[in-house]
C-alpha cells in the first residue's frame, strides 16, 4: 500500500527521510580558487605559445639569411671561374693584340661587379702567408724575401665580407738553408 511521507517518518521512529547526498558544494571561495588555477594554467600556455612563435620567427629569419648568403656565395664563385678564364686569356695574349685591351676592359667590369657584391681579392706578393686564407702550391728558398711571405700568386683568392670564398694559391718564400 502506498504510504505518505508522514507515515514513513513514523515507521522510522520520527526521523525525516534522508535525501540523497549531493556532492559537497565548493563554496564561492573554492570555485574562485579553481578558476584562478585554470586562468594561471591558460596564461602559462599562452606565454609558452608566444615564446615558441617568437623562436620560430627567429629561426625562420636565420634560415632565410643563411640561404640568401649561400646563394650569393654560389653566384660569386661562378663569377670567379669566369674571371680566371679572362685572366688566363690575357696572359696568353700579346700586349699588342687589340683583343687584349678588350679583355682588360671586360676583366675590369667583372671585378667591379664582384666588388659591388662585396667580393674582394686577396693574396698579393709580400703578404705574410696565412693558411686560413692561402693555399701553398710551392715553396722557394729566397734570401731577399722575408720567411713565410708570398713571392708569387698563381691564382688569386677572394673573400665575401669576412668569409673566404676561395683561398689564394701562392708560392711561399723560405729562408735559404744557410741563413736559418
Amino acid at each position: 500500500m502506498p504510504s505518505s511521507p508522514a507515515s514513513d517518518a513514523e515507521e522510522r521512529g520520527g526521523q525525516p527521510a534522508a535525501t540523497e547526498e549531493a556532492p559537497p558544494q565548493a563554496g564561492p571561495n573554492g570555485e574562485l580558487e579553481e578558476l584562478r588555477e585554470r586562468n594561471a594554467e591558460l596564461d602559462d600556455r599562452y606565454k609558452r605559445a608566444l615564446a615558441d612563435l617568437d623562436n620560430y620567427r627567429k629561426r625562420a629569419a636565420r634560415d632565410v639569411e643563411r640561404r640568401v648568403a649561400e646563394g650569393r656565395e654560389a653566384a660569386a664563385r661562378q663569377w670567379l671561374d669566369a674571371v680566371d678564364s679572362v685572366e688566363r686569356a690575357l696572359q696568353a695574349a700579346s700586349p699588342e693584340n687589340p683583343l687584349a685591351a678588350g679583355l682588360r676592359a671586360v676583366l675590369e667590369q667583372m671585378e667591379a661587379i664582384l666588388e659591388r657584391q662585396g667580393v674582394t681579392r686577396m693574396g698579393s706578393r709580400g703578404e705574410q702567408f696565412d693558411p686560413e686564407r692561402h693555399e701553398a702550391v710551392g715553396v722557394v728558398e729566397s734570401a731577399e724575401a722575408p720567411d713565410q711571405s708570398i713571392v708569387e700568386v698563381p691564382r688569386s683568392g677572394y673573400m665575401l665580407g669576412d668569409r673566404v670564398l676561395r683561398p689564394a694559391q701562392v708560392v711561399v718564400a723560405r729562408r735559404a738553408a744557410g741563413e736559418r
